[in-house]
């Protein structure tokens, strides 16, 4: 009996339900007139047309589409659309040129401190901020496209900001131009999956304060840097793409202060460095590929307790660089294209341990302007007098066990 009295009450409210249309060939002409006549529960479907209403605010939980992708415009001096409600649905809407303010922060869409919000299908292009959820939890962004022009970072906000939140979902997201890509700070229990964030003037994905966190099967390239985790613990790492960060301070992936942390399977082609860590302990690195960077890898000596483990470096400059002699961390069964050691019993790893630490790296980490000499005849002399007795690099920087051909990553 308990159970049909549910259904019965389901079905009544679904009875209940409107569907409310707002447009010029409809009665209902204004986006805020069709919000302020729906109920809990209704539709409001928005037609195709360019609407300028300033803030336009949804109080009430509602499905809010847009029907072959309606215009919201701020005109420049509005936040232009804020969500105020639990469970409400944001769905095909073109949302353009919110206000800039650095106070308030006016976006294309913000939630303020609600649960249950969905924001997918829409167009958010030449706004300050992008996606805003502030203090929400249990909330989706997906499939959005977001795009802003500025040229300075002090103009220009993120595309994807989260602030206070938890159990968040970004999915298949697609977003150029802004400050950061996406941005968490004291975001927990988020995952952030197939994203594109390319052309970003400071970080693709930027973490502060943000521990169990996820980010899988991205793809960050030609940004400032790509990716910067930092003073956060437990976060996972796999299968993303960090390509083409290109610049005096730029990395592919910038770990500072984290620890607790696993970074598998992914791809650094062509950034200043592939990855660079300071402060980081107990992480994992292990099935990556390394390929045509400046630095494959850049571990400071602030760095402890951190495996490498089973990756490929490739064609990089320099694979290993660290600025201290003390040696905490440890390489184990990883593929160099520059290891020249031989293997007579045909286990697959090398008889002879390899020191990726070249002599020329410790010298440009010192002293930047050697860079000048490399490729040099005696720098080579030295590198490889260096290889057979180690004097100036750690001599425990060492893998004892490197792999004779390269992991099929």
């Amino acid at each position: 009996m308990k159970y049909f009295l549910i259904i019965f009450l389901f079905f009544s409210l679904s009875l209940k339900a409107t569907t409310i249309h707002v447009g010029k060939k409809y009665a209902i002409k204004s986006v805020k007139r069709g919000i302020s006549l729906a109920k809990v529960g209704d539709t409001v479907i928005v037609h195709s047309g360019w609407y300028k209403e300033g803030n336009i605010i949804i109080d009430k939980k509602i499905v809010f589409l847009g029907k072959d992708l309606p215009v919201l415009d701020g005109e420049k001096k509005h936040e232009v659309l804020s969500i105020h409600a639990d469970s409400v649905v944001v769905d095909g809407f073109k949302v353009i040129r919110s206000a800039y303010a650095t106070i308030t922060d006016p976006c294309g869409i913000k939630v303020y401190n609600k649960s249950h919000v969905l924001i997918q299908n829409n167009v958010l292009d030449d706004n300050f901020f992008g996606i805003y959820l502030q203090n929400s939890q249990n909330c989706i962004i997906k499939n959005n496209t977001l795009k802003a022009y500025g040229k300075e970072e002090q103009k220009l906000g993120n595309g994807i900001h989260c602030w206070k939140s938890k159990d968040i979902l970004i999915i298949a997201n697609r977003i150029e131009g802004h400050r950061d890509g996406i941005y968490f700070e004291f975001v927990t229990n988020s995952v952030i999956w197939r994203n594109i964030a390319n052309n970003n003037i400071r970080y693709g994905l930027h973490f502060m304060f943000s521990n169990d966190d996820a980010y899988i099967t991205n793809v960050f390239k030609n940004n400032g840097a790509g990716v910067a985790v930092m003073f956060t613990k437990n976060v996972k790492m796999f299968n993303n793409y960090f390509e083409e960060n290109w610049g005096d301070s730029a990395y592919g992936l910038l770990l500072k202060e984290i620890s607790d942390s696993y970074i598998f399977n992914n791809r650094f082609a062509q950034n200043t460095s592939g990855i660079y860590m300071e402060g980081t302990s107990r992480i994992k690195v292990e099935k990556n590929v390394f390929k045509s960077n400046g630095w494959g890898m850049k571990i400071q000596a602030s760095c402890m307790d951190n495996e490498i483990v089973n990756n490929n470096f490739l064609k990089n400059t320099f694979d290993i660089s660290t600025n201290g002699s003390l040696v905490l961390n440890t390489f184990n069964a990883n593929y160099w294209d520059k290891y020249e050691g031989y293997d007579l019993n045909k286990d697959g790893m090398g008889d002879v341990p390899y020191h990726p630490l070249s002599l020329f790296a410790v010298l440009t980490e010192n002293t930047p302007s050697a860079m000048l000499l490399y490729r040099s005849f005696m720098i080579t002399l030295l590198d490889k007098s260096e290889k057979v007795l180690p004097s100036i690099t750690p001599d425990n920087f060492i893998d004892n066990k490197p792999l004779m051909k390269s992991l099929p990553l």
